[in-house]
């Protein structure tokens, strides 16, 4: 199974991107990874949020792939606490071909992207910048590729 990562923007803050890019690194002794940015939008000032969300849905939209798994970090998704994540991914890469998770701009998705997806997951019930979700999310999926194998970095 592939796994994706889709972010909207890029990430800014040169620490978080080497935090980011670490994990990034590690999943891969675990499985097909990538992070995939999509261009933040320019010339936003004159756009209502609305619009925004509407050509951030589009992008996200062309890349994704025909009988992709798509999964949306939302703040209206599931929690799961990271044991249970883990089983759940184990359990995605039994039937998914490609798992695209998808972190959107600054005021969520379009009303397109939402019904594309197949599932809902939050991080947490706190809101965090988008560019810490990017950080939090790839190392819970650190975590949960060294659960599935068994390996000593997450404890109880």
């Amino acid at each position: 199974m592939k796994t994706v990562l889709i972010v909207v923007g890029k990430t800014t803050d040169k620490h978080i991107v080497a935090c980011i890019n670490d994990y990034v690194e590690r999943i891969g002794h675990y499985m097909p990874f990538t992070l995939s940015v999509i261009p933040e939008l320019k010339n936003t000032k004159s756009l209502s949020e609305q619009q925004q969300k509407e050509r951030e849905g589009e992008l996200i939209l062309g890349t994704l792939q025909a009988g992709d798994v798509v999964v949306l970090l939302d703040e209206h998704g599931r929690e799961l606490r990271s044991v249970d994540f883990a089983r759940w991914l184990e359990r995605k890469q039994l039937s998914a071909r490609r798992l695209v998770f998808v972190i959107g701009g600054p005021y969520g998705f379009s009303p397109a992207v939402y019904q594309r997806v197949d599932e809902q997951l939050s991080l947490s019930k706190m809101t965090f910048s988008h560019q810490m979700v990017r950080l939090v999310f790839t190392e819970q999926l650190y975590r949960a590729c060294t659960i599935i194998r068994g390996e000593p970095y997450h404890h109880e």
